[in-house]
């Protein structure tokens, strides 16, 4: 075995790396989103901070039997690298994954990291391996998924009737792919609301202005070739941006949406605007998406308000659960 820098922006790499991902997501969740050629190029191609690609390959065949994924973020979180490693299910128990560890702790330590951190399926071979390396569990992220020919008759509008009483004062504006100007501080605002959201300990939350929204969610997220649809309330006393959701429509599989953000400002919380939000959503997508089979949302499992929401929607625990992990680079 050699461990060898992959190419990012070269395609063949990718395609091996995706055939690796999907072979072990077949084992490790076979119920969860499929993964996503194209949505893992374009993280891969453009990523938000520097990212690394290094690849387990036979030394005779060339075959890729594992590869890794290393962010190094620039602005907070300076002491952590975030890490994605897998192994395809065939060539597991053979000393793979530990070697792109070990190797992925090195580059993580050149680049001035303390620690690794990064999530797996609760009960998977990457939990094991994870627990194995010494690594310690951190925050559960209970997976629900809404599947839209379920929902009840009528029940979507009834919701959202409810919400937009408890919301009055508040008014809906939408928008598809980039943010618009005027939107740009008042949704920073929404971003910076995340900062209270369960988190592992220890994390940093990202501190956003207008020109980060932009660069870090617009321009990244063009270049990927992602668009979302985002929907927010403002209130009309003062024009504030009081809450905002967005969901992403997955291009290779059409019939699955994903969740993005959904935040209220601490300042117009109580108003049932969560909901608002997210269910004025799913009239929007019924529209602009009739594809849409399922949406797959992701949360604490400590976040009571969220999932109350969720669950309200018709939104059901998809398992296994997500688990974090983090692991000093030195002991790795």
């Amino acid at each position: 075995m050699r461990i060898v820098r992959g190419d990012a922006l070269d395609r063949t790499t990718t395609q091996a790396c995706f055939e690796i991902l999907r072979a072990a997501a077949e084992v490790d969740d076979p119920h969860g989103p499929p993964w996503s050629l194209r949505r893992l190029r374009g993280w891969m191609e453009h990523p938000t901070d520097p990212g690394e690609l290094w690849i387990a390959a036979d030394e005779t065949t060339d075959a890729c039997h594992g590869c890794y994924w290393l962010v190094l973020p620039e602005r907070e979180n300076r002491d952590r690298g975030h890490l994605w490693v897998n192994v395809r299910p065939s060539s597991r128990r053979r000393g793979f994954g530990t070697a792109l560890l070990r190797h992925a702790a090195d580059r993580a330590a050149a680049g001035g990291r303390s620690v690794l951190v990064s999530g797996t399926c609760q009960g998977s071979a990457g939990a094991a391996f994870a627990t194995r390396a010494g690594a310690t569990a951190g925050l559960v992220d209970a997976r629900r998924v809404l599947v839209l020919g379920r929902i009840p008759a009528g029940r979507v509008a009834l919701l959202r009737e409810q919400a937009a009483r408890a919301a009055a004062g508040y008014s809906l504006v939408s928008w598809y792919g980039r943010t618009p100007d005027e939107y740009l501080a008042p949704y920073a605002e929404l971003e910076n609301a995340m900062g209270d959201a369960p988190h592992d300990a220890g994390e940093e939350h990202a501190v956003w202005d207008a020109n980060r929204v932009r660069e870090q969610i617009d321009d990244i997220r063009e270049r990927q070739g992602r668009r979302l649809y985002t929907l927010a309330a403002l209130h009309d006393a003062s024009g504030e941006m009081a809450g905002v959701t967005s969901v992403e429509r997955d291009q290779d599989f059409p019939e699955w949406g994903y969740q993005q953000i959904t935040a209220v400002t601490r300042k117009h919380r109580g108003h049932r605007l969560g909901l608002l939000v997210k269910a004025a959503m799913l009239d929007w997508l019924a529209v602009a998406e009739p594809g849409i089979e399922r949406i797959v949302t992701y949360n604490a499992a400590s976040n009571d308000h969220m999932v109350a929401i969720n669950e309200q929607l018709g939104y059901e625990l998809l398992e296994p659960l997500e688990q974090s992990y983090e692991l000093p680079v030195a002991n790795a």
